[in-house]
């Protein structure tokens, strides 16, 4: 049986939340919609709805506006339902609910990240301990140490203890043999990377290696390098080596693809850094492809470095990306409209309302709104609407010259708002551009996704705020 829904709204929002469930193709008699009685649902509060949603709820869910700060927690203990927020834009919905009524788990995965430190020879224990901490809060399950040639390494042993006393995976890696025996006898969970000649640098460990071929691209010597290792007993995952852009990369990708033929059982590692290191693209695209053939290819471990500027963010990248394909492969659906982050530049629905919708604003005070939409920054208030694609042409209209505080403000926004009609993107007022994984986001929007209480951005004007709260509760008493 579906589960009942009831969803939150306001005035203003109600007309267009019912056109848009009606829309989802959830069963009949499974969701309603309470209007609480305000006019912007964004400033619903507890009170608000203990207030006018009376107990028992026939609802076995509860959805509220993805802008409201209200605390779910306590209105779930006082209702004995789940709420949840939904998505800020009432376009979003579809995509929130995503398959099966409920929004997509993007939680599992089966891909193994190795996040290699490169210069781990020059730094100290302690600095060394601070990146991997870092790199695992970013998503790393493997901190890989990363040798240098011809650069000593005395503290090896002490750093590959430490990393495993702060109950870290550890893989060694390094062209030189003995520093990579000197890794396992350490305690490292893996070594990179071996050969048919030199599996023995593992031996009486329980360290697992990483094989390669030898010479370069040589597949068979890998497939006997595999076989070897089972024979002795050796757990082992095996790297054909992906090479960068007219280096040899579209015949690296087919090794990769027949090494799963000749070999289905084999755990496969792929190191991305050729392609996202080597390239000068955003890193985003291309490691979603490149996570993308690892999950048609059952490949589950994955080697990254962000060494260059423009890959600082790897790391989270291949979280989200290996999220994003785990679920769509499970679904068996195309990687589309399940979110997680990749998207970044662009939006796939960058204007929620239409320049007819946003017309249609009826504002009865002065304070301004500011809306994008596919013909430009829309800003208005009691006594004008104003449309333009470059926030300078603006100014003059707006009658804040002799108030500085106001003119910052609308400055901010608009310049936002600017850059998000420039690419595409979505635009909220008072809220941060959202740039996905890369860029982290600002604590009140953290706050607000993670369904606490939080304040308006403290960089509002505070008069025009508080006249915006004042008048719409002037209007809420009248009407509501």
């Amino acid at each position: 049986m579906a589960n009942k829904l009831l969803f939150l709204t306001g005035r203003l929002a109600e007309p267009r939340l019912a056109r848009t469930v009606a829309g989802l193709g959830l069963p009949e008699g499974s969701w309603r919609i309470a209007n609480v009685g305000v006019k912007v649902a964004a400033l619903m509060t507890e009170a608000i709805v203990r207030h006018r949603l009376k107990a028992p709820l026939d609802a076995d869910r509860v959805i509220v506006p993805g802008r409201s700060r209200m605390n779910l927690s306590d209105l779930k203990e006082h209702y004995g339902v789940p709420f949840e927020r939904g998505p800020d834009e009432i376009i979003d919905l579809p995509q929130f609910f995503g398959k099966g009524g409920k929004p997509p788990d993007l939680s599992g995965h089966d891909l193994r990240i190795f996040a290699e430190i490169v210069d781990a020879p020059t730094l100290t224990v302690e600095q060394f301990l601070v990146r991997a901490k870092t790199l695992v809060a970013e998503g790393a399950d493997v901190i890989d140490i990363g040798c240098q040639p011809d650069v000593p390494f005395p503290h090896l042993e002490e750093m590959v203890a430490a990393l495993r006393k702060e109950g870290f995976k550890v893989s060694v890696d390094s062209g030189d043999v003995e520093e990579l025996r000197r890794g396992a006898k350490a305690g490292a969970d893996y070594v990179l990377s071996l050969d048919e000649t030199t599996l023995d640098a593992v031996a009486g460990t329980k360290t697992v290696p990483v094989l390669v071929p030898k010479p370069h691209a040589d597949l068979a010597s890998l497939v006997r390098a595999i076989d070897l290792a089972k024979a002795k007993g050796i757990a082992c995952l095996a790297d054909p080596v992906l090479d960068p852009i007219h280096f040899g990369f579209m015949t690296s990708l087919e090794r990769y693809a027949a090494l799963r033929r000749e070999r289905p059982e084999a755990e496969i590692l792929m190191g991305t850094g050729n392609l996202t290191e080597l390239t000068d693209a955003d890193s985003q695209g291309v490691t979603a492809v490149l996570i993308g053939i690892c999950s048609e290819l059952k490949i589950r471990n994955v080697l990254v470095v962000q060494v260059s500027p423009h890959t600082r963010r790897t790391v989270q990248e291949h979280d989200a990306a290996r999220r994003l394909m785990h679920r769509a492969r499970e679904d068996e659906s195309l990687p589309k409209g399940y979110g997680g982050g990749l998207l970044s530049l662009h939006d796939l629905r960058p204007y929620p309302q239409t320049p007819e919708q946003v017309a249609a604003n009826v504002v009865r005070d002065q304070n301004y709104r500011i809306e994008v939409a596919e013909d430009g920054i829309h800003i208005f208030n009691r006594d004008g609407h104003h449309v333009a694609r470059d926030a300078f042409e603006l100014f003059d209209k707006l009658g804040v010259e002799a108030d500085g505080a106001h003119a910052f403000y609308l400055g901010y926004e608009l310049a936002k708002a600017e850059i998000a009609y420039a690419l595409g993107k979505r635009y909220t007022q008072d809220g941060s551009l959202d740039w996905g994984v890369a860029a982290d986001r600002k604590a009140e929007d953290l706050t607000r996704h993670a369904g606490e209480g939080a304040t308006l951005k403290a960089a509002r004007k505070e008069k025009a705020d508080a006249a915006y709260r004042r008048n719409n509760r002037d209007d809420e008493d009248r009407e509501g």
